[in-house]
């Protein structure tokens, strides 16, 4: 059951804007399935609990889903203090979206744009370990020793690194190409993986999220996700253990710093 913050549910449906849904809680116009809530933070299944603000019931939002070609200098958050244009404003869309996960500025590629925090948790959360594919163009060669090392692991300030799927698509001297596949979300991950092996980053792309892949989506373009698309990124089952009987076990996430660093952003 997906949980969210009343306000956020009462803003997304419309009725005004989230400061002032917060204002109508407090001042008990709102119900939750028949019971006044006045007083926050009070959260909410949008899909299963019923609303009302005034007596009007609220409907269930309609869950949408999209696939951005972010373009480089567009910003993953809904706004941004510099004035820079957001990854929200290339998505034209009735409902109150928001990016799941982050790529930095200097990043492009695919991104998703929901109003389902559900499945924006089961894509960011540590536990599920969403493989997420990148194409990097790098300074100088990535040798043989370098791809070992970021397939086995790259020590970082927050610890080791998961184990990456490294391709290398071209090896120059003064430039490379590689496509590295990883299930983290660390901050600059990528970047700063191939920095560590000597091969700083002078493009990154993301190409894949899971089975959703880029293809040939423009850059500054969108499309709706099909219904497979929604299930294939729903399905994505959690890190587990393997049991002998072929069951599988999932792992119970753990609270500690490494752990909500990974859930900020991205590795881009």
């Amino acid at each position: 059951m997906a949980r969210e913050r009343l306000q956020k549910v009462i803003a997304s449906a419309g009725v005004a804007s989230r400061r002032e849904c917060e204002e109508l809680i407090l001042t008990g116009v709102v119900r939750v399935n028949g019971r006044v809530v006045d007083s926050l933070p009070a959260f909410v299944d949008p899909q299963t609990d019923a609303i009302s603000v005034d007596g009007k019931r609220l409907k269930p939002p309609l869950r949408v889903y999209f696939a951005l070609n972010k373009p480089k200098g567009v910003i993953c958050t809904n706004r941004d203090p510099q004035g820079r244009k957001v990854a929200v404003d290339l998505v034209q869309c009735s409902q109150r979206i928001f990016c799941i996960g982050r790529l930095d500025a200097d990043t492009t590629g695919l991104i998703v744009l929901t109003n389902d925090a559900e499945l924006a948790n089961h894509l960011t959360h540590p536990r599920y370990k969403v493989p997420k594919t990148y194409i990097a163009t790098v300074k100088g060669r990535l040798d043989a020793e370098a791809v070992q090392r970021l397939k086995r692991g790259i020590w970082l300030a927050e610890g080791k690194t998961g184990k990456a799927a490294i391709k290398v698509l071209k090896a120059g001297h003064q430039e490379s190409s590689v496509e590295i596949t990883i299930s983290q979300g660390l901050n600059r991950q990528v970047r700063r993986m191939l920095a560590n092996v000597g091969v700083p980053v002078k493009s990154l792309k993301r190409t894949s999220i899971g089975k959703l892949k880029l293809r040939d989506l423009a850059v500054g373009r969108y499309r709706p996700l099909t219904k497979a698309e929604v299930a294939a990124l729903q399905a994505a089952p959690p890190a587990a253990a393997q049991t002998k009987g072929g069951r599988v076990r999932a792992k119970s996430p753990r609270s500690n710093g490494r752990r909500r660093d990974e859930r900020k952003g991205d590795a881009s």
